[in-house]
């Protein structure tokens, strides 16, 4: 197609390299608002559950642990299980994008996106 123009035929192609990147993430930005992670403390007594954005989306306390003396153990459990769900979001989202960057061979520590 643009043989014979030199570099012109290498510039092509990365742009076309970058218009797909482009696409990739779009779409795997898309899909980390989807992804659920669930954190948890108390031996699952809180569940937070997260999108891998780290958008908090549902919040589950076990019924037992509902006791006027015991107020701060209950906040101690519940922030703990959503700074668990939120370390699980960043995790995930860290893991997707190593996924894609792998794919398109590029090197497994770049920082996406730029």
């Amino acid at each position: 197609m643009l043989k014979g123009l030199g570099g012109l035929g290498d510039m092509a192609k990365m742009m076309k390299t970058a218009q797909e990147m482009q696409g990739k993430m779009a779409q795997l930005q898309e899909d980390l608002a989807t992804l659920e992670v669930v954190g948890e403390s108390g031996a699952g007594l809180v569940k937070a559950t997260a999108t891998a954005k780290g958008e908090l989306k549902a919040l589950d306390i076990d019924p037992s642990i509902f006791n006027g003396d015991d107020k701060e153990v209950v906040e101690d459990l519940i922030l703990a299980a959503v700074k668990d769900a939120q370390a699980r979001a960043q995790e995930r989202a860290q893991s997707e994008m190593q996924k894609l960057t792998s794919e398109m061979g590029l090197p497994a520590d770049m920082k996406l996106p730029f």
